[in-house]
């Protein structure tokens, strides 16, 4: 499964990005998808996921109230509405799909993984 991510850019804080995450084809299993990001000179960390059918979703603390995850399985993708940014938020975002249908905050559960999109949110 390939993944190619889409809709970063620069913004100012307390504006909105919607990322998009388009995979190749539908897993062969029913497979959560998550969001991860990396800072420069931080490790990957994670951001949100959703199981297979949507109907469980999971935030990092960072993204609670702000951030949305979302899957529409008929166009195999994922996205991640980002509201009220701040500079903080600024990273890489990869959208991943999980090795379960469930939703999982470690990287190691993830198979797939996309390019990443580059984020800047400035002060």
């Amino acid at each position: 499964v390939q993944l190619q991510a889409s809709g970063g850019g620069l913004v100012q804080a307390g504006d909105s990005l919607r990322l998009s995450c388009a995979a190749s084809r539908r897993t062969s299993s029913n497979n959560a998808m998550g969001w991860f990001r990396q800072a420069p000179g931080k490790e990957r960390e994670f951001v949100a996921a959703i199981s297979w059918r949507g109907d469980r979703t999971d935030y990092a603390d960072s993204a609670k109230g702000r951030f949305t995850i979302s899957r529409d399985n008929a166009k195999n993708t994922l996205y991640l509405q980002m509201n009220s940014l701040k500079p903080e938020d600024t990273a890489v975002y990869y959208c991943a799909v999980s090795l379960t249908s469930t939703t999982g905050r470690t990287s190691n559960t993830y198979r797939y993984w996309g390019q990443g999109t580059l984020v800047t949110v400035s002060s």
